[in-house]
C-alpha cells in the first residue's frame, strides 16, 4: 500500500480515537493555562509587593521568607523538564511521601504548576513595565496597594501579556504529549498506540501532527480575536476644540445684538 493508501486507512480506523485524544489534549491544555494563569497572577503579584525599611520587622521578614519559596518554586519549575515533573509527582510522591494521586489529577497538577511558574515571571514582568507614575497618581488620589493594583495596574498588565497568555497555551498544547508517560491517553498516546497496532509510523505521525497544528492555529486565531477586543474600537471620537470649551465653560458665540457672549 502507498503512504496516502496508509493514512486514509488510519483515519478511517482510528479518527475517532485520535479525535477523543484530541479532546484530551485540548481539555488538559485549557484548564492547566487557566489555573496556571491564576497562580501566576498570584505568585507575581506577591514578587512586587514593595518593602522598605518603615515597615515593620516582621512584615519584611514574612515578606523575604514567602518570597524566597515563591522564586524556588519558579526556578524549580521552569529548570526542569515537564516530563520529569510529571514522573516524580506521580510516581515520586507515592514512594517518597506515600501520597497517591489519580493520574488525571496528576495531568491537571502538572500542567498548572508549571504554567504558573511561567506566567509569575511574566506577570512580575508586566507589573514592573507599567510606568510608576501610574501608582503614583493612584496612591496621591488615596487608593491603597491592593486598590492600585486592582483597579489601576491589573487591567493594564492583563492587556500587556495577552500574547504570553497565548503562546503558553499553544505551548501547553504540544507538552501535554509528554503526559503519555503516567498513562493519559491524549492525542500522542493515540499514535503510540496506533503505531503498536498497525506498524504505520509515519503515516500516524503526519495524521496526528495536522491536528496538533489545526488546533495550535485556531488557538492562535482565537487569541488575537480576544486581543482585538480588548483594544476597542478602531476609531475614537476626538475632543475638539469647540468640545473643549462647552465643556470648560469657556464658549464664546455672537448675540442677537452682534455682541460677543461667553458661556
Amino acid at each position: 500500500m502507498s503512504f496516502a493508501d496508509n493514512v486514509v486507512k488510519v483515519i478511517t480506523k482510528y479518527g475517532l480515537s485520535y479525535l477523543r485524544g484530541a479532546g484530551t489534549t485540548l481539555l488538559i491544555s485549557l484548564v492547566g493555562t487557566a489555573i496556571g494563569c491564576l497562580i501566576g497572577f498570584i505568585v507575581g503579584t506577591v514578587q512586587t509587593i514593595p518593602v522598605n525599611k518603615k515597615d515593620p520587622l516582621v512584615k519584611r521578614i514574612l515578606l523575604g521568607i514567602v518570597k524566597g519559596i515563591l522564586y524556588g518554586y519558579v526556578e524549580l519549575f521552569r529548570g526542569t523538564p515537564m516530563i520529569v515533573q510529571a514522573v516524580f509527582i506521580y510516581y515520586g510522591f507515592q514512594m517518597v511521601f506515600n501520597i497517591k494521586m489519580g493520574m488525571w489529577f496528576a495531568a491537571f497538577f502538572v500542567v498548572s504548576i508549571n504554567t504558573g511558574a511561567y506566567m509569575a515571571e511574566t506577570v512580575r514582568g508586566g507589573i514592573m513595565s507599567i510606568d510608576p507614575g501610574q501608582s503614583e497618581g493612584a496612591k496621591a488620589i488615596g487608593m491603597t496597594h491592593f486598590q492600585t493594583m486592582l483597579y489601576v495596574i491589573m487591567p493594564q498588565t492583563l492587556r500587556n501579556i495577552i500574547p504570553q497568555i497565548g503562546n503558553n497555551f499553544i505551548i501547553n498544547i504540544k507538552d501535554t504529549s509528554v503526559l503519555s508517560v503516567i498513562s493519559i491517553t491524549d492525542l500522542f498516546f493515540v499514535h503510540k498506540s496506533v503505531v503498536g497496532a498497525l506498524y504505520t509510523y509515519f503515516e500516524s505521525a503526519t495524521v496526528v501532527m495536522l491536528i496538533y497544528l489545526t488546533m495550535t492555529v485556531l488557538a492562535s486565531r482565537l487569541l488575537r480575536w480576544w486581543e482585538r477586543k480588548m483594544d476597542g474600537p478602531v476609531n475614537f471620537d476626538l475632543a475638539t476644540t469647540d468640545t473643549l470649551a462647552h465643556t470648560s465653560g469657556m464658549a464664546r458665540y455672537m448675540g442677537p445684538d452682534n455682541r460677543e457672549v461667553r458661556e
